[in-house]
């Protein structure tokens, strides 16, 4: 059975420019900005989105029919700061019997700033928290949206930021509620030439190496104005045998140097692949996950599709 699923799945993917096309999706597969998946105990999956107060989406299965749940928390953010009612860049994590649900408040281009929680048993009904203690303001050196958290085998580690000096990572409690008391941001990547354009951190594990994933370019406004070609958004990776920091390239360049291995960009009909997640599977495996534009459709930020490719880290380094 294991076997027939993932040779469904793989079917699905057929090779163009060296990068496999995304797995086939059905149901409501846009509304997808920005996404985060986890798998319920039932076998349910759900999906997490940008926008609506934090998009909800069910799935029999990876590829679907997603279907809309409503919104993570509708109410919106107890944190009192513009964008309170229109969460960005979710993340999901399961604790224990507990689900995390982490969320930006910020409005665009604005570094006033901070990354929320909320809390499940069930992934349908949230209880928000309010802040992490992670939060930004202008002055500082980092702009705190897109967490994201990580056990790296003894603790929780956040790793957030966009633009500014890019990539951050801060230890956490446990239980995941809060920074850890006397913990403090460290730069873990950072590109210092153009606009800094780097956000999306996300931390994946695999063999001794822990995995830096993130997305590079412009990320929006494509239906407006597209940037010159391979300025759009794309996904790139660093890796390390220590969760908060040493991160480095294939080419062994720093990620706090500008170093950076590209994992996934445009090609073909996918445009500005980005705003990733990686979700090891009990059927599938490891895969990556992502939104994208397809160019056959229309470029408008509310077109944005969910993707999803087969990840193969078999020769130390993540290839869809």
């Amino acid at each position: 059975m294991k076997y027939s699923i993932v040779a469904s799945l793989l079917s699905a993917a057929t090779l163009v420019s060296g990068y496999a096309n995304p797995m086939s999706c059905t149901g409501t597969c846009t509304n997808a900005h920005d996404p985060a998946l986890i798998r319920r105990d039932d076998g349910t999956y759900y999906r997490f989105s940008t926008g609506g107060k934090i998009a909800i989406h069910s799935a029999p299965s990876l590829t679907g029919p997603w279907t809309y749940k409503g919104a993570a928390i509708p109410a919106g953010s107890k944190i009192n700061l513009n964008g309170k009612n229109d969460l960005w860049a979710p993340d999901v994590t399961k604790v224990g019997d507990t689900y995390y649900l982490y969320y930006s408040v910020s409005s665009f281009g604005n570094q006033n700033s901070a990354i929320g929680v909320a809390t499940s048993t069930n992934l349908d009904t949230w209880a928000d928290l309010g802040t992490t203690g992670i939060t930004s303001s202008p002055g500082k050196n980092y702009n705190a949206i897109d967490g994201a958290l990580y056990w790296d085998g003894s603790k929780f580690v956040m790793s957030f930021g966009s633009f500014w000096n890019d990539l951050f990572s801060v230890n956490m409690n446990n239980p995941p509620t809060k920074v850890a008391s006397g913990s403090s941001s460290t730069n873990i990547a950072f590109k210092p030439e153009g606009e800094h354009a780097q956000e999306a951190a996300f931390i994946a594990k695999n063999g001794n190496y822990h995995y830096l994933f993130f997305s590079v370019g412009k990320c929006c406004g494509y239906d407006n104005s597209r940037p010159a070609a391979g300025q759009e958004y794309k996904i790139q990776v660093c890796r390390s045998t220590s969760a908060t920091g040493g991160f480095v390239d294939k080419a062994g360049k720093k990620c706090t140097e500008g170093g950076g291995t590209t994992v996934l960009e445009s090609h073909g009909w996918v445009y500005g692949p980005g705003g990733q997640g990686v979700y090891y599977d009990p059927s599938a495996g490891p895969v990556l996950y992502y939104h994208y534009v397809d160019t056959r459709v229309g470029y408008q930020d509310a077109q944005k599709r969910f993707g999803i490719n087969k990840i193969d880290f078999s020769s130390g380094w993540p290839v869809v």
